[in-house]
């Protein structure tokens, strides 16, 4: 692996599953017995917002009683240690990587821990309750909403995710289901763009048969044992 320089990892929701938090979406297509449609679209905030907001401080809430696992205490150690580029692409919204020391992360649907003003579009760091309605810290407007991307919206940094793609020599796929567009396009991107690419997953996903290499395992097993191996 002398070779690699530059990586891009893409996390989801596998690697936080075994810190236990609940990925939500069931295969009847609810998320904590709401239907997606009533939780996670922009039709849905604006149909209950009231819903919307409980839904979401509840998640915000049950982030504070979980901790990083050793996948995430892994990769922290290699942002800290790996001399290349390096961009930690998560498609989760909890804060996982970032308490268990990652710097170089791009949560690219958005965080738990904070806020989008529907009114001036100013984001804030939050960590108490939406359902009231707070005021929002840059216009004082009643206008918050979590900060994560619906279903129906643009996921973000869409353009500086290709761009560490196209500079990367190893593409690697964390715990993802490989059925959600477009984070499960980038490993099609990156063998057309002639990068390494490495599955890690609890089992092989909709796209495994796209990746150089698929391992299957826990993510606090795998990863670890990578991230020794890349090291080295």
């Amino acid at each position: 692996m002398a070779d690699i320089r530059n990586i891009v990892i893409l996390t989801g929701a596998g690697i936080s599953a075994e810190s236990g938090i609940d990925t939500f979406r069931d295969a009847g297509g609810l998320w904590e017995r709401h239907r997606v449609e009533d939780v996670a679209t922009p039709e849905g905030f604006v149909r209950d917002p009231e819903l919307v907001l409980n839904f979401y401080d509840m998640r915000r809430g049950a982030l504070a009683k979980v901790e990083p696992n050793a996948a995430h205490e892994a990769l922290a150690r290699l942002d800290r240690q790996w001399p290349g580029e390096l961009l930690i692409v998560t498609q989760n919204v909890d804060d996982l990587h970032e308490r268990a020391g990652a710097k170089r992360v791009l949560h690219m649907h958005g965080e738990l821990k904070s806020a989008l003003c529907t009114s001036c579009e100013t984001r804030s760091r939050w960590d108490g309750p939406m359902r009231d309605r707070p005021a929002c810290p840059a216009c004082d407007a009643p206008s918050l909403r979590p900060d994560v991307v619906w279903f129906g919206e643009m996921p973000y940094e869409m353009d500086r995710i290709y761009a560490a793609l196209r500079e990367a020599d190893l593409f690697v796929s964390i715990g993802t289901s490989g059925a959600v567009y477009p984070a499960a396009g980038f490993v099609r991107d990156a063998r057309e763009l002639g990068v390494r690419t490495l599955e890690l997953n609890l089992e092989r996903s909709e796209g495994s048969h796209w990746f150089d290499e698929s391992r299957q395992g826990l993510a606090g097993e795998l990863v670890p044992q990578w991230v020794e191996e890349i090291l080295l």
